[in-house]
């Protein structure tokens, strides 16, 4: 920029003195064909400026040069990039996404901070991330065997790649309350202890003599370390995938150690699941207010599209403020069109809720079915 405005001033100073030149000249007579001298000062003047504006040209050029070369992508981006689409948002971050694609082809993926950069570049929208062309790096240790107790009493820690900078490296030093603690999942979902819960007895009851039964297929939205899937794999015998994201913490790892499979996936991007295929999709807390508008509606008619006719919608304490519910976020899940089974709505108790003036809703919703198919049920019954 200061560069360019340099060029610029000199530029200008060269077109002023020139006119100052051209006005200071006598005109020629005709009998007279000797043009008027220039003085030295203005010369010397013009030669100064011309030396100076080359030089600033040669200047340019090499820093523009120099920097294309800095922010050259690495190969493996650029081999990539011809065989396959790489998300629009993944060039809106070159620096983090330079850093995911900058490895050795054929070796080991670079250790420090992949897991970091991924992330980073997925909740940017870089979605899905470009394929490497290197193994990425596993726990040291692999442990002789696999608990199959999915609330098994502690899950093994060797069986987790810890980042090298984490302060907590057990699962026995992370906050029960994030999902960790076997003994608190091992009856989440089993019982209600408020009118906000949904006991999966009373879901599958629900769904029952809603016409959505069986529930066999399942997503969970944001279901942290998969307690939901393991728990309707147990009553139901029904498969649920579980998107997650680590953030700082194995959500993945301990899904998987519980033998559900987790989605590595954020709320922004598109479910990857066949249309109309699901029984029922469940939004946890991290489907909440401070999702932008338009990120959750393109969410919920995500969450339509994968649903099959019939299916069902469980909004597990969704929170807002009490006053945007009526006036946004009931009209939005009002245009899905869909039937209201449970819609429970009461008052968040916690300092932020109280502080913000939040309510939670608990939401049960059913996907309605083609009007041949609701006239042929009518007309057998």
């Amino acid at each position: 920029m200061g560069l360019n405005l340099l060029l610029l001033v000199a530029m200008v100073a060269t077109n002023i003195l020139s006119l100052y030149h051209l006005s200071s000249t006598r005109s020629p007579t005709p009998s007279s064909t000797t043009p008027a001298d220039v003085p030295d000062h203005l010369l010397h003047q013009l030669h100064t400026i011309r030396a100076t504006i080359s030089h600033l040209t040669r200047l340019r050029s090499s820093s523009s040069s120099s920097s294309a070369a800095a922010s050259a992508p690495p190969p493996e981006l650029l081999l990539y990039s011809r065989i396959a689409p790489i998300a629009s948002s993944c060039s809106d971050h070159p620096d983090l996404l330079h850093r995911y694609m900058n490895y050795t082809p054929f070796a080991a993926c670079p250790r420090d901070d992949a897991g970091a950069v991924a992330e980073a570049l997925i909740l940017r929208g870089c979605h899905p991330l470009p394929r490497r062309r290197c193994f990425s790096p596993t726990a040291p240790k692999v442990p002789a065997s696999l608990p199959s107790d999915p609330f098994h009493a502690a899950l093994p820690d060797a069986a987790v790649l810890w980042p090298l900078s984490a302060a907590c490296r057990s699962f026995s030093c992370l906050p029960p309350a994030l999902g960790f603690d076997p003994k608190i999942e091992a009856t989440r979902f089993l019982s209600a202890r408020s009118v906000l819960d949904l006991p999966l007895t009373q879901l599958l009851n629900l769904a029952r003599s809603a016409g959505a039964a069986p529930i066999r297929l399942g997503l969970d939205v944001g279901g942290g370390t998969g307690t939901l899937a393991v728990q309707l794999r147990r009553m139901a015998n029904a498969t649920v995938l579980t998107t997650t994201l680590d953030l700082g913490a194995p959500y993945s790892e301990a899904a998987a150690l519980r033998g559900v499979v987790p989605l590595h996936a954020p709320l922004q991007q598109r479910f990857p699941v066949q249309d109309g295929v699901l029984d029922l999709v469940r939004t946890g807390h991290a489907v909440n207010r401070w999702i932008p508008g338009p990120a959750l509606e393109f969410l919920l008619y995500d969450a339509d599209r994968v649903l099959r006719p019939g299916g069902l919608l469980w909004m597990d304490h969704f929170f807002c403020r009490a006053g945007d519910l009526d006036a946004v976020y009931v009209p939005m899940i009002g245009h899905l069109g869909y039937r209201r089974i449970k819609w429970t709505v009461a008052s968040k108790t916690d300092a932020g809720g109280l502080k913000n003036g939040e309510v939670y809703l608990t939401a049960l919703l059913q996907k309605p079915l083609p009007a041949s198919s609701t006239a042929v049920k009518a007309s057998s019954s």
